[in-house]
């Protein structure tokens, strides 16, 4: 299996590195992440699968929502395991369902929460949660309450919570599932866009047709790893046979 030497990017001062050093998850005695040994540079990297297959787990492993059980996960040198607050700060992760994401009734709210726990200074504040919210096109959301938001809103009001930390690498996990082709068009947009490197979990193969590399899960294993050309190819000859 092949995949893009990231040296070539002219972006390749933002890329983070990911390394998986044997690492694998076993919950109640079930494999759900073989022990797996890759590196990832990419900026754009994009992780597809069927349903179940450990897509989701694979991605909360690389900001520690998931601790391997065997093995490590390390970010720029940093171990998950061993460095969880230094690793939430650098790596964000959006859920593909916002409201397992938003805390606050209010965005602004939510949006300064992960500010004030980072020790920026409280006249910062306002002034970067206005910033990432019209960098998204959604800065009339600010005083809005979450509820009131509809699916597409509360996923970019969820997005602006995480770039307002300005992580270096951020990880979705089906960001487009459960939205309309509107906003499944704003959130491709939006990482297209991105400065920081990102990971995406998606059933969406026209959102990763253009990244930089592609990992097909199947079975808690890395099954192909390649250019989103060879892998979805790859994906969609085993799904039809």
């Amino acid at each position: 299996m092949r995949h893009p030497d990231p040296s070539t990017s002219a972006d390749n001062a933002a890329v983070v590195t990911v390394e998986l050093d044997r690492a694998g998850v076993v919950i109640d005695g079930r494999t759900i992440i073989a022990p797996t040994t890759l590196t990832l540079k990419e900026r754009r990297i994009g992780v597809i699968g069927a349903n179940g297959s450990g897509k989701s787990t694979f991605a909360r492993l690389l900001n520690g929502l998931v601790v391997p059980t065997t093995g490590a996960v390390r970010i720029d040198g940093l171990d998950t395991a061993r460095e969880a607050a230094k690793i939430r700060r650098s790596v964000g992760f959006v859920f593909q369902n916002p409201d397992n994401q938003i805390v606050f009734p209010i965005i602004a709210e939510d949006m300064a929460f992960g500010l004030k726990n980072s020790g920026l200074a409280k006249v910062e504040i306002p002034t970067r949660v206005t910033a990432e919210l019209a960098r998204l096109g959604i800065a009339h959301l600010v005083e809005r309450a979450s509820h009131s938001l509809s699916g597409g809103e509360k996923q970019l009001a969820a997005l602006a919570a995480v770039l307002v930390m300005r992580p270096k690498l951020v990880v979705f996990d089906e960001p487009t599932t459960l939205l309309d082709l509107k906003n499944r068009n704003r959130i491709r947009a939006v990482i297209d866009a991105l400065a920081a490197s990102a990971l995406v979990v998606t059933h969406d193969l026209d959102l990763v047709e253009r990244f930089d590399r592609v990992l097909v899960i199947e079975d808690g294993r890395i099954a192909a790893d390649d250019t989103p050309r060879a892998a979805i190819a790859w994906y969609r000859e085993r799904a039809a046979a």
